[in-house]
């Protein structure tokens, strides 16, 4: 009897970024938007569902995460894996008491360290590129602040369940010594966070725990896992992929991240045209409409002339600033306003993508992405090809296209460069 490997995650470049890295292991992996009435198909040996509850109420992302899980103990998964932000962000707490309920367990090992991506935990203390969280980028995430670096203490916060951790010196003792050291914490605790500080130390936790049930946190552990867990991987769904486009690729950026920042600067210092979103006119019905179809015009003229376009939400810090003072003004607040930027965003993307048959996309910032891919009726998508850490490509479900989803934090500078270039090697 073939087992299948089943994954929540809170957001859609995670559910896309932890698909990749079971592919490493030769795995098939497919993502799937969550829907009350979904079916979910088993052609896949991971099968992961997008639940896009990051930003949600505390309260409906439990309701999704629970019913995720259950559509996925349905289908007979082996293994389950709540993937969260590699920094904590979102509504950890409950969506981990929400699949452990759904499964009627009362255990899972965390892991939360991304070393390739510079996020290491030491001492149950988390830190980004060595910097310790709270003095990271991510303490000013205007949704989900970081305003501590202690991983008890952030998940303990969310849940009335036990926390606790192991240190990396026992991580460094062996899978054997670590297996033991789990088995002990597990008579009094429920979540138990695990220290990485390198890509090795992930190997030994990988075999460590491997044959847990339930486990949760970042992608990165996922790279590990298939060393140890013996599946025989089924043949990829994903044949001859016939993409063939003369357009240009579209790019669609909604993140205000700084990674994001630099990474559409260098892409229109390599000459690629640039249509911006004036953030601040997303408050008026008649001003946006106005804004959506000047941006659609001008991008789709481009596109046909197989020209590559990126289409942004302007980032300057002014408009910003300006974009904020307006909301507050309003009585509007901030996830709203993104939310807002986002919907703009996606209403653009779905007029070009329809009057152009465009099929190659990328999206920046991981609310743009989940919004976009909704607007556009995707529902999910077979993961392709690594392009950068955590990045891949993807064959969408429901509307022939390939697509990179990026996270807002995730990618070296020439990254959307890349991206483009990597959609159309596929499509030749």
């Amino acid at each position: 009897m073939r087992e299948f490997i089943g994954v929540v995650a809170d957001d859609t470049t995670g559910a896309n970024d932890i698909g990749l890295m079971f592919s490493k292991g030769k795995y098939t992996a497919k993502v799937q938007t969550f829907d009350e009435e979904m079916n979910v198909k088993v052609d896949s040996d991971v099968i992961i569902i997008d639940t896009d509850s990051r930003l949600d109420p505390l309260d409906l992302s439990y309701q999704k995460v629970y019913k995720a899980t259950k559509k996925l103990q349905e289908i007979g998964c082996s293994l389950y894996f709540n993937k969260t932000c590699s920094v904590f962000r979102g509504n950890i707490g409950k969506e981990f008491d929400a699949m452990l309920d759904a499964l009627g367990e009362e255990f899972a090992v965390i892991s939360l360290a991304f070393p390739k991506n510079g996020r290491q935990t030491v001492g149950g203390v988390h830190t980004v590129h060595g910097n310790l969280l709270e003095k990271s980028e991510f303490a000013n995430d205007p949704v989900h602040p970081m305003r501590e670096s202690n991983t008890v203490s952030i998940l303990q916060k969310q849940t009335s369940r036990k926390v606790t951790s192991i240190d990396l010196n026992i991580v460094r003792q062996g899978a054997t010594a670590l297996r033991e050291a789990i088995e002990v914490v597990r008579k009094d605790f429920n979540y138990c966070i695990i220290d990485s500080e390198t890509q090795s130390d992930l190997t030994i936790v990988a075999e460590a725990i491997h044959e847990y049930k339930v486990l949760c946190g970042s992608s990165a552990i996922a790279e590990e896992l298939p060393k140890f867990l013996y599946r025989n991987p089924v043949e990829s769904p994903v044949k001859n992929l016939d993409i063939n486009d003369k357009h240009g690729v579209l790019v669609i950026s909604g993140s205000l991240t700084p990674q994001t920042r630099v990474q559409t600067a260098h892409l229109i210092s390599t000459g690629v045209p640039c249509m911006v979103l004036d953030s601040r006119k997303v408050f008026s019905s008649v001003e946006c409409d106005e804004e959506i179809r000047r941006l659609v015009i001008e991008a789709q003229n481009l596109l046909k002339q197989g020209k590559d376009v990126l289409i942004m939400a302007d980032n300057r810090p002014e408009i910003v600033l300006q974009t904020k003072v307006i909301g507050q003004e309003k009585k509007i607040d901030p996830l709203l306003i993104s939310k807002m930027v986002s919907a703009a965003l996606s209403d653009v993307t779905e007029r070009i993508v329809d009057e152009t048959g465009l099929k190659r996309l990328v999206v920046a910032g991981g609310d743009t992405s989940g919004t976009v891919t909704r607007k556009l009726g995707i529902k999910g998508n077979y993961v392709l090809e690594e392009i950068e850490t955590g990045l891949p490509s993807g064959l969408a479900l429901d509307r022939h296209m390939l697509i990179v989803l990026k996270s807002g934090s995730f990618g070296k500078t020439e990254f959307l460069s890349h991206a483009i270039n990597h959609l159309k090697s596929l499509s030749e």
